[in-house]
């Protein structure tokens, strides 16, 4: 569990997710407008939501968990305004992101069976 005390934000545009740790940590301070060494989470998805990675800072260097789901998408929540670059969630909203939607494909296979 995430403690209550941690800000989590979600990057609102997508990244290629071959980016790493400097890309996506230069992301978290120009697009989100924070400082990645702040001990936040950011979370950045690709462009169809089936791929995701998470950046964070831990005491003397950078963390990333990526994430692909087995036949499954990602649910990134929507900015409140069309020019914002971040969404702030919290650590509900980031399991419910992590746990993912089941894919359109998938959902259509099983019901032919």
């Amino acid at each position: 569990m995430i403690p209550a005390s941690v800000r989590i934000f979600v990057c609102t545009q997508p990244y290629d997710m071959r980016c790493s740790y400097d890309t996506l940590a230069l992301a978290a301070q120009q697009v989100i407008g924070e400082d990645p060494r702040s001990g936040a989470l950011f979370v950045f998805s690709n462009k169809r939501s089936n791929r995701l990675k998470i950046l964070w800072w831990d005491r003397n260097g950078y963390c990333l968990l990526n994430k692909r789901p087995h036949q499954a998408l990602f649910r990134m929540p929507v900015p409140a305004g069309a020019s914002d670059s971040r969404v702030v969630i919290d650590g509900r909203g980031l399991a419910e992101i992590l746990q993912g939607v089941e894919s359109s494909r998938r959902r259509q296979a099983r019901e032919r069976s």
